[in-house]
C-alpha cells in the first residue's frame, strides 16, 4: 500500500486555539494529530507513504522523521501553494504503485483500507451523516453489483437531515487518472472530482467508519478525547468482547438510540434503533453476567416529558430487545435536573445502585459503552473500562 497525506493545511479556522504550526500537528491530548494518523496507518501493510508538505514544512518534516515508522517516507514539497490538485499531482510523482490512497492531514476517518475498492480513475469514501450543514452532501446511485455507488453531483453547504459527505479518502487508479493538462494549480474537488462526476465516472463506497475532521474548534475541542477514545477503543474491545467482562453498562441515547440534538426522545414514536445496536446486544447477551442500561433523562425533571412517558418508551425498547433475542438486565436511571445529584452520570450513584443490588459485581471486572465525555468520566469515576460506541 502507498498512501499520501495532504499535510499542507494552514489551519485558518483554528487560530483562535492553535497558534505558528500546521494543522495536521494541531494538539489532541497532548500529542500531535498526525501522530494518531499514523498510527492508523501502521495497522495496515502500509509500506510507503508521500506526505505532501507547504505550510510550515519543517515542522511537519521534523515531526516524520524524529519517530520511527514501519513503513518508508519521503515528501513533496510545495515551494508555492498549489491547491489541494496541485499537491496530489506532486505527492503521486514520488508514488511507485499504480494504486494509491490519499488521506487529507487533518481529518480522522480511519476506514478499513484494505476493504475501500478501486473502481475507477477515483473512488472518494462516503460518510452517512444525519444532521448536518458543515458539509456538502454528495448524491449518488446505489449499485448492487458493487460495493461502490456512482456519484451524480456535489451539493453545495445546506442542512441536511441525512446523506452521504465526502470524507476527504480517495482510492486512486494512476493508470487511469490523467491530471498533465490541468494547470500548476487547482482544486482536486473542483477540477477533477465535479466534472467526472457530471460525466458520471466518479465512484463512492459508504462506510460507517468513525469520522472527525479538526477544522474548526468545536470539532477540535471533540477531538481531544473521542481520538483517544477510539484507540482506546480498538486496543480494549478484542480483549474485553472477545474474553468479555462479567458486567456490562450500556448508556442510552447514542448508543442503543438515535440521539435527538438539542431534544429528547419523549414517545415511542420518537424513538429509533441505533445501527448495528440490535445485532450488538444479540451477539453479546450470552456473553455477560449482568447487561445495564445506566441513563441521564433530564427531560423528566425539566417537565418535558412524564416518568409514565419514559417507562412506556422503556417497556418498548425492552420487548423489541428480547424479541430479537438480546437481554437488558436493569435499567438504571437518573431524572434529575441537577448536575450534583449523586446518581447523574458522570456521578458514581446508578453503578453504586446496581452493585447493591447484584453483589457479585466488581467495577475492575466491568465495562461502559457510552458515547459522551460524561459517559467516558462515569467509567472513570466508577473503576470500569470504557469503550466508545461508533
Amino acid at each position: 500500500m502507498e498512501v499520501i497525506i495532504l499535510a499542507g493545511g494552514q489551519g485558518t479556522r483554528l487560530r483562535s486555539v492553535v497558534h505558528d504550526i500546521p494543522k495536521c500537528l494541531a494538539p489532541v491530548a497532548g500529542r500531535p494529530f498526525l501522530g494518531y494518523m499514523l498510527d492508523y496507518l501502521s495497522a495496515y501493510p502500509v509500506d510507503h507513504v508521500v506526505f505532501s508538505v507547504g505550510y510550515l514544512k519543517e515542522q511537519v518534516m521534523s515531526f516524520v522523521q524524529m519517530h520511527t515508522w514501519p513503513f518508508r517516507y519521503d515528501f513533496a514539497v510545495e515551494e508555492t501553494p498549489l491547491g489541494t490538485g496541485g499537491g496530489i499531482r506532486l505527492a503521486l510523482e514520488k508514488c511507485r504503485s499504480e494504486r494509491v490512497f490519499v488521506l487529507n492531514g487533518d481529518t480522522f476517518f480511519p476506514l478499513a483500507l484494505d476493504a475501500m475498492p478501486f473502481d475507477g480513475p477515483v473512488t472518494v469514501a462516503l460518510k452517512p451523516m444525519k444532521a448536518f450543514s458543515r458539509y456538502g452532501a454528495v448524491t449518488v446511485i446505489p449499485s448492487e453489483a458493487s460495493a461502490s455507488f456512482a456519484i451524480q453531483a456535489f451539493k453545495e453547504k445546506a442542512y441536511c437531515e441525512e446523506g452521504l459527505i465526502n470524507a476527504g479518502v480517495y482510492a486512486i487508479d494512476r493508470t487511469q487518472l490523467h491530471l498533465e493538462a490541468l494547470p500548476e494549480r487547482f482544486s482536486f474537488e473542483k477540477e477533477v472530482l465535479e466534472p467526472m462526476a457530471s460525466a458520471g465516472t466518479l465512484k463512492g463506497w459508504p462506510t460507517e467508519a468513525y469520522f472527525i475532521d479538526i477544522g474548526i474548534p468545536e470539532d477540535y475541542d471533540k477531538a481531544q478525547w473521542e481520538i483517544p477514545a477510539w484507540f482506546a477503543v480498538q486496543e480494549a474491545s478484542a480483549q474485553v468482547l472477545a474474553s468479555p467482562a462479567e458486567a456490562l453498562f450500556l448508556d442510552r441515547d447514542g448508543v442503543i438510540n438515535v440521539w435527538l440534538p438539542g431534544d429528547y426522545v419523549k414517545r415511542w414514536e420518537e424513538f429509533r434503533f441505533n445501527e448495528g445496536f440490535i445485532g450488538f446486544i444479540v451477539r453479546y447477551s450470552g456473553s455477560f453476567k449482568h447487561i445495564f442500561i445506566v441513563t441521564n433523562q433530564r427531560g423528566v425533571g425539566r417537565g418535558l416529558m412524564t416518568r409514565q412517558q419514559l417507562d412506556d418508551i422503556h417497556s418498548r425498547m425492552l420487548d423489541e430487545i428480547t424479541r430479537a433475542g438480546g437481554r437488558i438486565d436493569r435499567i438504571y436511571l437518573c431524572t434529575s435536573a441537577d448536575d450534583r445529584d449523586p446518581m447523574r452520570k458522570p456521578n458514581t450513584g446508578m453503578a453504586l445502585l446496581a452493585m447493591k443490588e447484584f453483589p457479585d459485581i466488581s467495577m475492575e471486572r466491568s465495562v461502559m459503552i457510552g458515547d459522551q465525555p460524561s459517559d467516558q468520566q462515569f467509567a472513570q469515576n466508577c473503576g470500569m473500562r470504557f469503550l466508545l460506541w461508533q
